[in-house]
């Protein structure tokens, strides 16, 4: 009777034990490592924070940011130089004279659509008309002022010192007639010109004008 309840107990026993490893075989298994979570899973670290999910950088441009809107500002590298068929000439003798001599302003306006710019000196006569020769010595360059870089906008003047020393101070001065003043601005082979009535020197070797380099008005 003993020896059948012992048997029992075991039975019993091997019974419970084989049905807790069953219900633990069935049951949700842990994985290694429980805790840790796999990169860029999001799954929770064992702190129990949130892993963040990893971000690309958006591509770099290739090219750097464009400037403000508005309008452009012209330069002299972005424009060209004027040219007489845009450009209108006069002169402007309110400066004075001294020693037979008459101070003037050579004033060159841009008249055409678009930003221009002068640079240098003019090339400048005494001319017997609109269509005439040259009479005499050109102008020779006064380097007083230095030379500058004068963007004309639309509308816009550059002037230069022309200075105009009487005839009648050289007493071998072969006199002519000069109905004004041929005008090739800086650079070019057009010419513009200024009627004012003067007396020349057909002479070569007399210099009856200086003309200096172009500034801003």
């Amino acid at each position: 009777m003993r020896l059948q309840r012992i048997t029992n107990g075991l039975i019993c026993t091997t019974a419970a034990a084989a049905l807790a490893l069953l219900l633990a075989a069935c049951g949700p298994s842990q994985p290694a490592g429980q805790g840790s979570a796999e990169p860029g899973t999001g799954s929770p670290s064992a702190g129990g924070s949130q892993a963040a999910p990893e971000t690309s950088a958006p591509p770099s441009s290739s090219t750097s940011a464009s400037p403000s809107s508005g309008a452009p500002q012209a330069t002299s590298g972005s424009v060209q130089l004027c040219k007489a068929s845009t450009l209108k000439a006069t002169t402007d003798a309110t400066g004075g004279g001294a020693a037979g001599s008459v101070y003037m302003e050579l004033i060159l306006t841009n008249s055409g659509p678009s930003s221009c710019h002068l640079k240098g000196f003019a090339g400048v006569s005494l001319a017997s008309g609109p269509n005439g020769q040259p009479i005499g010595a050109p102008a020779r360059r006064d380097t007083t002022v230095p030379v500058g870089d004068v963007l004309l906008a639309p509308g816009q003047s550059g002037t230069a010192v022309l200075r105009y020393t009487q005839a009648g101070n050289y007493p071998d001065c072969v006199k002519a007639s000069a109905a004004g003043f041929r005008v090739y601005p800086p650079e070019d082979t057009a010419s513009l010109f200024v009627a004012r009535p003067s007396d020349a020197c057909s002479n070569a070797s007399i210099e009856l004008l200086s003309i200096g380099a172009f500034q801003a008005r």
